[in-house]
């Protein structure tokens, strides 16, 4: 018999891969096998006896002064104790009881998800630079080498243009150049290998000939062959948008190669991904859970666990609400421990707010790389990379209290 040392959500699920579990039964399980014991203070007393009655609704404990319905004033506290279970139905509890009690809803949230990712992740290493996250938010620009990407196909499928394009984001100072070969817009059809290789290879090679030829350079593949002769050409990091599901040979691909790899959450496939998707409890939470179990299956087969980023996956597989819901609780990723990337550069969600099409949504991508600084991404993923590094310099300098100063 062996003790389990299961202290957080990611320790659960890192046994729960090693133990072969199946994956719709991992968020399930987890949500009962992580306790927490929390302290709620500055409550009056009719604030204090909702949240002991909705915790013990929910499952869990809740203990309140014996004094409670004598006290006038606004500073009791409550002490609580229970599962993640527990306290998701106390929050969806505290929410139903009107608007007073949802700011204390989002403040339970956010401790709970806070216990482990106050801190910065650690540094992620490259062939050819030093990732180094806490003190700024870096800058991951888009090149699509494709004909149909939903926003600039066609714009790099020259491999003229799309070498200008990438020499102009590394004098701009942007942080990593991501070059994909095919499209993974809504109902997308998939690229041949073969295509794909025609396509990325060459722009890399050029890339490394150029006067970007010191950028680190990201992949964006789900193919096994395409990373590993993208690798070869030059290419500093793994993008897969399957998080290794895809191709079985790509875990195999990041481990032997040592190149990070960043692992994204997608509902379904980019054919299918956005007819009508649904979320069985929490849409954080569930994406979050995946993303853990992804890590650890990646561990396993020999990824080293910190050189992986991981991406919520804004638009793939989400409503309007749910890539919201996604953005405001950003830090709540945080909690599994590595760098977080967010791509909402030009996205359709920024329209349906807007009312504008991809062309107009400059304004709407620069708010959201300025909400992804805010709420904790390490790294923003974006088209318009000369707007959004503006932008985020400023919003690092108020954020992340840095002092960015040109001039007087």
């Amino acid at each position: 018999m062996k003790h389990l040392d299961v202290d957080s959500l990611k320790d659960v699920i890192g046994e729960l891969v090693r133990a072969g579990c199946a994956p719709e039964r991992m968020e399930e399980i987890a949500t009962r096998a992580v306790f927490r014991g929390l302290r709620v203070e500055g409550l009056d007393a009719r604030a204090a006896l909702a949240v002991q009655e909705e915790m013990l609704s929910a499952g869990g404990e809740a203990a309140v002064p014996g004094n409670a319905l004598e006290s006038a004033g606004s500073d009791l506290s409550v002490l609580l104790f229970g599962t993640l279970g527990d306290y998701r139905r106390l929050m969806v509890g505290l929410g139903s009881r009107g608007e007073r009690f949802r700011p204390l809803a989002a403040a339970l949230r956010t401790a709970l998800m806070n216990v482990e990712g106050s801190k910065p992740p650690p540094p992620v290493e490259c062939a050819r630079g030093r990732l180094v996250f806490g003190s700024k938010t870096y800058v991951m620009g888009i090149i699509n080498v494709t004909p149909d990407s939903f926003y600039d196909g066609g714009k790099h499928f020259e491999i003229e243009k799309a070498l200008n394009t990438a020499v102009e984001m590394h004098e701009a100072g942007v942080d990593i150049i991501d070059v994909g070969g095919e499209s993974s817009r809504p109902g997308a059809a998939p690229a041949s290998e073969e295509e794909e290789l025609r396509r990325t290879v060459p722009v890399i090679k050029g890339i490394r000939g150029s006067r970007a030829r010191g950028a680190i350079i990201s992949i964006d593949t789900r193919k096994a062959v395409v990373a590993e002769k993208a690798l070869e050409a030059g290419a500093d990091i793994i993008n897969d948008v399957s998080a290794l599901r895809h191709d079985a040979g790509m875990a195999k691909v990041a481990a032997e190669s040592g190149a990070p790899v960043c692992l994204m959450h997608m509902l379904g496939t980019p054919a299918d991904m956005q007819n009508d998707p649904r979320y069985v409890t929490d849409v954080v939470f569930e994406i979050v859970s995946f993303l853990a179990e992804r890590v650890e299956y990646a561990v396993s087969r020999g990824v080293r666990r910190e050189r992986i980023i991981i991406d919520p996956g804004i638009g793939f597989g989400k409503t309007v609400e749910h890539n919201l819901e996604i953005l405001n609780r950003l830090r709540e990723f945080r909690v599994l421990g590595h760098p977080v990337l967010v791509g909402a550069s030009r996205k359709s969600f920024i329209g349906k707010v807007s009312g504008l099409e991809a062309g107009e949504r400059l304004e709407g991508s620069l708010a959201a790389a300025v909400a992804a600084a805010a709420r904790g991404a390490d790294v923003v993923r974006v088209h318009d990379f000369a707007e959004t590094l503006r932008a985020v310099r400023v919003a690092d300098a108020v954020f992340r209290k840095r002092r960015m100063v040109r001039g007087g």
